[in-house]
C-alpha cells in the first residue's frame, strides 16, 4: 500500500457517467417514488417530473460550470474550496460526506427490503433479518470499490442498464395498449397527465420536492475527477448527461404509470397506494414473470446505489484525509487500481453499523431506507447551495469568463433549494421532525472545526492549491486559486 498516490487517468466518459446514475439509482427511484406525488397531484405526476428536472437543471449548473475548471476527488470540498475559499470548501465537502455515508446506509437498507420482496415472490416462506443481507452488500461494495474503477463504472452500467431496458419494455408495453385500446380496464392514452388540469400551482411546486429527490447523487461523477480522461471535458459531460438522460426516462417513466394504472379515479388510488408500482403494472400488462425480472432488477438497482455511495464516500474521505483532517491512513490508496482502499473499509464500517444499530432497535428496513435517505437528502441540499454559491462568486471574480448574465442561473437554483429545504423540514411528523436538527448538527460540527482551527483551514488553502495545480485542472493553473499565494482565503 502507498499513501496518497494519485489514479492513472483511465476512466471514459460513459464510466464516470455511470457512477452518478448508479447513486441515483433509477430503476430504484422509479419504483417507488412516484406514489407520493400521485397522492398530490393526481395524475400530474409526469409534469411535476418535468418541472422537477428543470429544477435540478439550475442546481447542476454550478457543478457543470465548476467542473471545467476543477477537478478533484473532493468533489464540493475542491469545488468551493478553490472559488470560495477553503473553509467553504471543507464546510461544503463535510455536508457532502454526510449525505454519501447517509446514502450508503440507506442504499443497504433497500438492498435488504428488494432481495427479500424478491425470495418472497419467488415462494421462500423464510428470507432471514434483513440486516444480514446489507451486512453482505456492504462487503460486496467494498470488495468491488477496492478493484479497478473500471470494474465498479461497469457494474453500475450494467446493472442499471438492464434495469433500464425493463422499464423501457414496460413503457412499450403500456403505450401500445392503452393506445390500442387493450389496456386491463381500457386505461387511455391520455396526454392531458402533462398538463395542470385542475391541479392548483401550489401543490404542483410543493410535489416537485419530491421529483426533486429522484435525482439527488446526480454530481457523485465529479468524485472521479482524478481518475477520469480528459476531466475538464469528460467530468461536465456526465454530469450534464447523468440529468438529462435520467430526467428524460423518469417523465417517461412517470408518465407510463399514470396512464398505466389509469387517469381516473381509481388508477390514480392504485397508484398512489402501490408498494411496487412497476411490479404491479408488470403483473398486469406482461405477467407474473416480468414481475419479478423487475424485482431483481430494483434489488440490483438498490446495491448498485450502494455501490455507487460507497466509492463516492471513500473519494470523498480520502480527499478530505490527504488534506490533514482525519488519520493519515485514511489518505492511503493501492498503488495498482488506485483505490483509496483504506476509506472504504471506514466507510463500508460505519454504513454496517448505522444499519445494525436501527435493526438492534427494532427498526424495519423501510423506516431504515427512508430515514436514511432523508438526513442524505437535507446534507446534499447544504452541499448544493454551496456549490451553488461557488459558482457566483466565480463568476464574479472574472477568472472563469463566465458571462455575468449567467447568474441567474445558480440564484435561481439556490432559491429553488431553500425551498426544498423548507417543504422537507415543515409539516412532518416524527421521528421526520428530528432529521433537519440531525442535519444542523452535523454541519455545524463542520463549520466549528474550520472557524476555530484557522492553521488547519490554512493547511487545507494550501494543500488544494498544489493538489490542483498538479493535477493541471485549467483554472487552477491560471490563477484561480491565486488567493494563497497572497494568503488563503476564509
Amino acid at each position: 500500500m502507498a499513501e496518497s498516490v494519485r489514479a492513472p487517468r483511465k476512466l471514459r466518459l460513459w464510466e464516470a457517467l455511470a457512477l452518478s446514475v448508479g447513486l441515483m439509482g433509477p430503476t430504484l427511484a422509479m419504483g417507488l417514488n412516484g406514489a407520493g406525488v400521485a397522492a398530490t397531484v393526481g395524475k400530474a405526476v409526469p409534469l411535476v417530473f418535468l418541472l422537477g428536472l428543470l429544477g435540478v437543471a439550475l442546481v447542476a449548473y454550478g457543478f457543470w460550470r465548476l467542473t471545467q475548471h476543477f477537478n478533484h476527488a473532493g468533489s464540493v470540498y475542491a469545488l468551493a474550496g478553490a472559488t470560495i475559499g477553503p473553509r467553504a470548501g471543507f464546510f461544503g465537502g463535510f455536508a457532502l460526506l454526510g449525505t454519501y455515508v447517509a446514502f450508503f446506509a440507506c442504499t443497504l437498507a433497500a438492498t435488504g427490503v428488494f432481495v427479500h420482496a424478491f425470495l418472497t415472490a419467488l415462494g421462500l416462506s423464510s428470507t432471514g433479518p434483513w440486516i444480514v443481507v446489507a451486512l453482505v452488500a456492504a462487503g460486496g461494495a467494498g470488495l468491488l470499490n477496492s478493484r479497478d474503477t473500471r470494474v465498479t463504472a461497469r457494474t453500475l452500467l450494467i446493472v442499471e442498464g438492464l434495469g433500464i431496458l425493463a422499464m423501457l419494455v414496460l413503457a412499450a408495453v403500456v403505450v401500445g395498449s392503452t393506445a390500442a385500446g387493450t389496456a386491463p380496464r381500457g386505461q387511455p392514452f391520455d396526454l392531458s397527465v402533462l398538463t395542470p388540469d385542475g391541479v392548483g400551482f401550489g401543490p404542483i411546486m410543493t410535489a416537485t420536492v419530491f421529483a426533486f429527490l429522484s435525482w439527488a447523487g446526480f454530481e457523485a461523477c465529479a468524485s472521479l475527477g482524478e481518475e477520469t480522461d480528459d476531466p475538464q471535458r469528460n467530468i461536465p459531460r456526465a454530469l450534464a448527461g447523468s440529468v438529462l438522460l435520467t430526467g428524460a426516462l423518469y417523465v417517461l417513466i412517470m408518465f407510463v404509470q399514470v396512464i398505466g394504472f389509469g387517469t381516473d379515479e381509481r388508477g390514480i388510488a392504485e397508484f398512489a397506494s402501490a408498494e411496487s408500482s412497476l411490479s404491479t403494472l408488470s403483473d398486469r400488462y406482461i405477467g407474473t414473470w416480468f414481475a419479478l425480472v423487475l424485482g431483481f432488477a430494483a434489488a440490483a438497482s438498490a446495491f448498485a446505489a450502494a455501490l455507487s455511495s460507497s466509492a463516492a464516500a471513500s473519494r470523498m474521505v480520502y480527499a478530505l484525509a490527504r488534506d490533514g483532517f482525519g488519520p493519515r491512513l485514511l489518505a492511503r490508496s493501492n498503488p495498482r487500481t488506485g483505490a483509496p482502499t483504506a476509506a472504504l473499509g471506514a466507510v463500508g464500517i460505519a454504513g454496517a453499523v448505522l444499519c445494525a444499530v436501527l435493526y438492534a432497535v427494532g427498526s424495519t428496513a423501510f423506516d431504515t431506507y427512508y430515514w436514511f435517505a432523508t438526513i442524505g437528502v437535507l446534507c446534499v441540499l447544504v452541499a448544493y447551495a454551496v456549490a451553488g454559491a461557488g459558482v457566483i462568486v466565480f463568476t464574479l471574480s472574472g477568472r472563469g469568463n463566465i458571462p455575468k448574465w449567467e447568474l441567474v442561473i445558480p440564484i435561481t437554483g439556490i432559491c429553488y433549494l431553500a425551498f426544498v429545504v423548507f417543504k422537507q423540514s415543515t409539516g412532518q411528523a416524527p421521528p421526520y421532525t428530528y432529521f433537519p436538527w440531525i442535519v444542523a448538527a452535523w454541519c455545524l460540527a463542520g463549520a466549528a472545526v474550520v472557524l476555530f482551527a484557522p492553521d488547519f483551514a490554512r493547511r487545507i488553502g494550501n494543500r488544494l492549491l498544489a493538489e490542483l495545480e498538479s493535477t493541471g485542472t485549467g483554472t487552477a493553473a491560471e490563477g484561480a486559486a491565486a488567493p494563497a499565494k497572497t494568503g488563503v482565503p476564509s
